[in-house]
């Protein structure tokens, strides 16, 4: 019978294990959300961990943080930025945010059930990067137009006539109509130019994914999101990708691009199955 440890272990990333003549992974041993990085070995596959208070990760406090977005965020930060600094060595595949095990046999038993899905998307991202392009529509410039008039308070006297040549309410209410349409006609030049970009751009990838449009409360950006796309690019064929992206002159006007990566690839290493939501 497999003895039951409290030991809980972070797994962030998991990646192929070193072949005996290959340079040893070097480890940050700089304590991120626990002790220190460490390393798991089963079936050729390594997963990068580190042991975690029970406090905080243990599954009813994990589950209770989980609704706490500034706890969220420091977990995120930390898990990122191992993931990144793994990846800048080697290929490796990270995991779902907050993946707990109990103990290395747990880690040991969850690279065991997902070798499969773990092998695969190893193998689809080797020499390969993630670049994300995001497009957006510019909002239309506020045309300058008068206040449409207040209504009179009870009781005062009624307005003057507007003065011959004066812009009236029903100018101002035109003058919106028509920066509205002048908006939609920016929104819908950018969703075919969206288009025809991720056609384009899908050629000299090796994968392509479509997220959902950002809401600007979330993005902070200016516009509105009509392309937000991660490619999977060979490393080869880097700059033919990049060359396929439009200078800002190139563009419609009212429409910018945003450019970014490279990344390790995120969005092609879907291993759901390697992530269990609590500790296993």
């Amino acid at each position: 019978m497999t003895p039951v440890t409290d030991e809980l272990l972070y797994v962030y990333t998991v990646l192929r294990t070193a072949t005996p003549t290959a340079p040893p992974l070097v480890l940050d041993v700089h304590a991120r959300l626990g002790a220190g990085l460490e390393l798991v070995e089963h079936q050729g596959l390594t997963a990068v961990v580190e042991r975690v208070d029970a406090a905080d990760f243990d599954e009813q406090p994990l589950r209770d943080h989980l609704e706490d977005l500034d706890w969220l965020a420091v977990v995120a930060r930390a898990h990122h930025e191992v993931v990144a600094r793994v990846g800048a060595g080697t290929t490796t595949v990270p995991l779902r945010l907050a993946t707990i095990c109990r103990g290395r046999q747990g880690v040991q038993r969850m690279l065991a059930e997902s070798h499969q899905p773990l092998n695969e998307a190893l193998q689809r991202v080797t020499d390969a990067e993630e670049w994300g392009v995001k497009l957006y529509a510019q909002p239309a410039p506020d045309s300058p137009g008068p206040a449409v008039p207040a209504a009179p308070e009870p009781g005062a006297a009624a307005p003057a006539a507007a003065p011959s040549g004066a812009p009236s309410g029903r100018d101002y209410l035109r003058r919106r109509l028509n920066d509205r349409r002048t908006q939609a006609d920016r929104t819908g030049q950018a969703q075919r130019t969206a288009e025809a970009l991720h056609e384009k751009l899908a050629d000299h990838a090796a994968g392509a994914v479509l997220h959902p449009p950002q809401q600007r409360q979330l993005s902070q950006a200016p516009g509105q999101n009509v392309l937000n796309a991660a490619y999977l690019v060979p490393t080869a064929h880097r700059q033919a990708f990049l060359d396929g992206i439009p200078t800002a002159d190139e563009l419609p006007s009212g429409v910018r691009v945003e450019v970014t990566g490279p990344w390790v690839p995120y969005s092609f290493t879907d291993t759901t199955a390697a992530a269990p939501a609590r500790p296993s």
